[in-house]
């Protein structure tokens, strides 16, 4: 799937300039993600590793939560950068916590600056999301 994203390069960008904020003293795994709000804002989030592993946050939480955070509802895209042998896939919880606020958002997932990416849609990730 190629996604109709004029401002997907811009978006890979911020990505990466997230990435480089990542705090991840424990595995070292350091992700970047940035989330295009339908408004045209970005909003860059990046994990935060905790030595209390479940306080740890992943990339794509922290760019949501910033989002939700400004007023922002409804997003179009999310980039998702790591590197490492595969491109970067949002984790169940993310999947959740993205899903709440609609399916129909396309995920792009780049492993390496300047390479080929991989392009998702939430819905496909996660066909089936919990709702109340």
């Amino acid at each position: 799937m190629q996604p109709d994203l004029p401002r997907l390069e811009e978006l890979l960008r911020e990505a990466w300039a997230a990435r480089e904020k990542a705090y991840a003293p424990y595995s070292g795994y350091r992700v970047g993600a940035a989330l295009l709000g339908e408004g045209g804002r970005m909003y860059r989030g990046c994990n935060v590793e905790n030595a209390a592993y479940p306080a740890t946050v992943c990339a794509e939480r922290t760019a949501l939560l910033s989002a939700v955070a400004d007023g922002e509802r409804r997003f179009v895209a999310l980039a998702v950068v790591a590197g490492g042998p595969h491109p970067p896939a949002p984790c169940g919880l993310c999947r959740q916590a993205l899903a709440e606020f609609g399916k129909n958002l396309v995920v792009i997932a780049q492993k390496d600056r300047g390479e080929d990416y991989v392009v998702f849609s939430l819905e496909d990730l996660f066909p089936a999301p919990f709702r109340l």
